[in-house]
């Protein structure tokens, strides 16, 4: 596992939109901006079991996160790594991402549905700071 520089993890603790790359099943990277929290030097992003990312990294964990701050567009760090999912805590990380992307308390774009929310751990293996 890699460790995460200190400036990484001030970007990732701050609320920067991120993209995370999976890849589709013909091959292909799929992208994706999301939202992201880190545990230390995992990265943790939420998705909603049955969608692309989540069947992406059913078949093959493997992904890529670029996070650029918005203060400093030339300057980025790429995370390469391989995710493991979990049900547990979905709908927990989800609010605590709302509460930090947006203010809101919740996250309401569930609500009324069934979707089921994942956790996504991305555990480095690479990590790539310009």
């Amino acid at each position: 596992m890699a460790a995460l520089p200190e400036r990484a993890r001030e970007w990732l603790d701050a609320a920067e939109f991120a993209t995370l790359a999976t890849i589709l099943p013909s091959g292909q990277p799929h992208l994706s901006v999301v939202w992201v929290e880190r545990d230390g030097d995992d990265i943790l992003v939420s998705t909603v079991k049955g969608r692309r990312k989540h069947l992406n990294l059913v078949a093959d964990p493997r992904v890529s996160l670029l996070v650029y701050p918005k203060s400093n567009p030339y300057s980025y760090v790429e995370v390469r790594g391989v995710a493991e999912m979990t049900e547990e805590g979905g709908r927990e990380l989800i609010d605590r991402l709302a509460r930090q992307y947006t203010g809101a308390d919740r996250y309401t774009m569930d609500d009324g549905t069934d979707n089921v929310r994942v956790v996504v751990r991305i555990h480095p293996e690479k990590v790539v700071l310009l």
